[in-house]
């Protein structure tokens, strides 16, 4: 059963001008160590970034907990490139309760925007 859905669109300008006016502070203050080193491996760091910060946004939209701290949702690829977010650590407390089983992502980018789509299932899912 679908708990939530969140989709939010990120204009990689704006993650760009934030990240060479604030540097690693803002970095640090909203990413992994992982989601930087993967999206600086990149030709296109900030859309990559950006499209990141899509998919912690619609996170929070679907998963209805509230604000929780960026760096505490990673996005990250599986070996099939299928972007997943960790459910470890505080975001895997964060969901207790909640009845949140599975978390389904989607991501897309071009050169200006990025964008993604979370649909979050509770329940039995046998």
């Amino acid at each position: 059963m679908i708990k939530g859905v969140g989709v939010d669109i990120v204009k990689t300008e704006r993650i760009r001008e934030a990240a060479l006016r604030w540097g690693r502070r803002f970095l640090d203050r909203v990413f992994t160590l992982g989601e930087i080193e993967y999206c600086f491996r990149k030709s296109e760091p900030y859309t990559s970034l950006a499209v990141r910060f899509a998919a912690k946004e619609a996170f929070i939209k679907a998963a209805g907990v509230g604000r929780l701290p960026f760096r505490d949702i990673e996005v990250v690829n599986l070996e099939s490139g299928q972007p997943v977010i960790r459910n470890e650590g505080k975001l895997k407390r964060a969901l207790e309760g909640t009845g949140i089983s599975r978390v389904h992502l989607s991501l897309s980018h071009e050169r200006e925007y990025g964008v993604a789509f979370v649909v979050a299932e509770r329940g039995d899912l046998a």
